[in-house]
């Protein structure tokens, strides 16, 4: 008998050593039905089955494969990262404060901005990947929930989740990590401490630019938030669909073999940018001299596939080096199987982004193809 845990590849290629009980596949099936069957005496013919707004079954596979991936009790679905999030922040008791890591994804604090006093939350946000920011903040505020991103979206900033996970639980609050950019291949949250980890698994976790979803994990599954967000999932009806639950389960069987090459290529390419002369900044923590180096190295495995640069001559140059990429796709999102540039402050002009700023979404394409063609764009 195996006495180690599995390695996340092996979990990701049985997709949790799935066998169907109906005929033996190997391969999760794809069950649309949305009602389900009662028995003559008006019994559930199985008792977790009567309408597919409380679970399928195969939303019941995908979440198993992603609490095995995290390490955690149980994991959640929802129709997407944003719908996640929503979820989360919907179960904090009214009358709370909610501590926010500032510089992160935009939608994420713009959905608080607009809803955190409608829900009765108060909102302080900072820049908590700073260890006195966040110690400073927590000690004053007391927040029932403290939310980072590590790394960060687009500036890569690593925030130390053991460290704030202390703090947090010191002052009688709960962690939540967005851990979208590493993934549960390349940091486990929970391990270090957070009581929820939180992914838009649009991104690298399905990986193929084709369903929208996102997933909380956590090993307290008694905790009344995650009972709360239970609840309001199926009497709201935000279930992840068969069809997209099945491809992302599609999806996953390939997880760990797509961020090792993504990582791989992007550290490649971060070294090759950090030399370039067009290339004012790299912001990678994989690089010795990025400031959050030290601490992804205690918390991650490897470094992911998305980074950014700053690009010398400001919006101007910037946009023409992405104008003239020829392999790299110009559009939103990350961690898919193609590689993306997007010009950030073009999206999000008002939150400090760097005129010259291009994220890097680096997919699964030749290293020296992408770096050709970065090249080739940035010297002019």
């Amino acid at each position: 008998m195996i006495k180690r845990p599995l390695s996340p590849h092996t979990i990701a290629a049985q997709a949790g050593h799935f066998v169907n009980a109906a005929d033996g596949a190997l391969t999760p099936p794809l069950q649309p039905g949305v009602t389900f069957a009662r028995n003559r005496d008006y019994a559930l013919i199985h008792e977790n089955r009567s309408y597919a707004r409380a679970g399928t079954s195969i939303v019941d596979v995908a979440e198993d494969l992603l609490a095995q991936f995290e390490n955690a009790a149980a994991s959640q679905l929802h129709p997407s990262g944003m719908a996640a999030i929503a979820s989360l922040l919907r179960a904090v008791p009214s009358g709370s404060t909610v501590l926010l890591q500032s510089q992160i994804y935009w939608g994420t604090a713009d959905w608080l901005r607009q809803n955190a006093a409608r829900m009765g939350l108060t909102l302080v946000e900072g820049d908590l990947s700073v260890p006195s920011t966040l110690t400073s903040l927590i000690s004053e505020h007391s927040p029932a929930l403290v939310m980072i991103e590590t790394p960060s979206n687009p500036w890569l900033r690593v925030t130390d989740i053991a460290q704030a996970a202390e703090l947090t639980h010191a002052a009688g609050g709960k962690l939540v990590v967005d851990g979208t950019a590493a993934t549960p291949i390349l940091t486990r949250a929970l391990d270090h401490g957070a009581d929820f980890a939180l992914h838009s698994a649009t991104k690298a976790i399905n990986g193929h630019s084709d369903l929208m979803a996102g997933v909380v994990s956590t090993n307290a599954v008694d905790d009344p938030m995650w009972q709360t967000m239970l609840r309001d999932r199926a009497a709201g009806g935000a279930i992840l669909g068969s069809f997209e639950a099945w491809l992302l389960v599609r999806g996953m069987r390939t997880l760990p073999l797509r961020v090792d090459r993504m990582s791989a290529s992007a550290m490649d390419l971060a070294t090759r940018l950090a030399g370039h002369d067009a290339v004012d900044q790299v912001m990678y923590p994989g690089l010795p001299s990025d400031p959050g180096h030290g601490i992804a190295r205690g918390q991650m495995s490897a470094f992911g596939g998305l980074l950014s640069i700053v690009v010398k001559g400001g919006a101007a140059a910037a946009l023409a080096a992405a104008g003239k990429m020829e392999i790299f796709h110009r559009a939103t999102s990350l961690g898919s199987v193609e590689s993306l540039v997007e010009h950030r402050h073009s999206i999000e002009p008002h939150t400090g982004i760097p005129e010259g700023l291009l994220r890097l979404s680096i997919g699964l394409e030749d290293v020296d193809d992408l770096w050709a063609d970065l090249d080739q764009a940035l010297s002019c």
